[in-house]
């Protein structure tokens, strides 16, 4: 391979940009009284994350299943995974997107109550989205990982060639996905890797 064939660099968001707590809100919801079987819940969380329901039909639903449980305590909950954004990772970014090499994209599996939490706590983050080509949320699209159409989409849209293209999420099954449609994939490893080591850690590609 040579150094210049990436051309394209596509990232998750949870656990590459912003820190996720992600058994916390399954452990706060036992904790709340949850007793629903966990396939009800997960394609609850699934239709929502997709924009199939609206936050206020996600919402009342799980009010019916925590008649006791206050709206904000559900919230609450929902939003728990969400945890830091180290400014280093933006500052790289921000580096990368400067410099014009590649074109980049977010796409994230993510949901309005989330992104909304995001907007609220995050400071920078009008400066972090603009550092994109283009921002895709699963909620917009009506896609989501690891469903091979969502990668499709991205390459069809923007018209990238997938062996041009870097994908990085921290979860194996999405990045599996990516790499049986031809894209080159960094599954990176919270806690053990950064993305602020994307170069040294993709020496081959990058």
């Amino acid at each position: 391979m040579n150094n210049s064939i990436i051309k394209n660099i596509i990232f998750d968001f949870g656990d590459i940009f912003i820190n996720l707590d992600k058994p916390a809100p399954v452990n706060t919801f036992l904790e709340l009284g949850l007793t629903t079987p966990i396939d009800a819940v997960s394609l609850l969380n699934d239709t929502y994350e997709v924009g199939k329901i609206n936050t206020n039909s996600f919402l009342y639903t799980y009010q019916q299943w925590l008649p006791n449980v206050s709206l904000n305590e559900i919230i609450d909950a929902w939003n728990s995974i969400l945890k830091d954004f180290p400014v280093a990772r933006l500052e790289f970014l921000k580096e990368l997107a400067a410099q014009g090499k590649y074109k980049l994209f977010l796409l994230s599996n993510t949901n309005d109550l989330h992104i909304d939490w995001v907007k609220e706590n995050v400071s920078f983050f009008n400066e972090f989205k603009s550092c994109f080509d283009q921002f895709y949320l699963s909620q917009e699209i009506g896609l989501r990982k690891p469903n091979s159409e969502i990668y499709q989409f991205v390459l069809q849209q923007n018209k990238l060639i997938p062996n041009e293209t870097l994908f990085i999420d921290d979860l194996k099954q999405n990045t599996e996905a990516a790499k049986a449609l031809g894209i080159h994939v960094w599954n990176l490893i919270p806690g053990q890797e950064d993305i602020t080591q994307l170069f040294s850690k993709n020496p081959t590609i990058l």
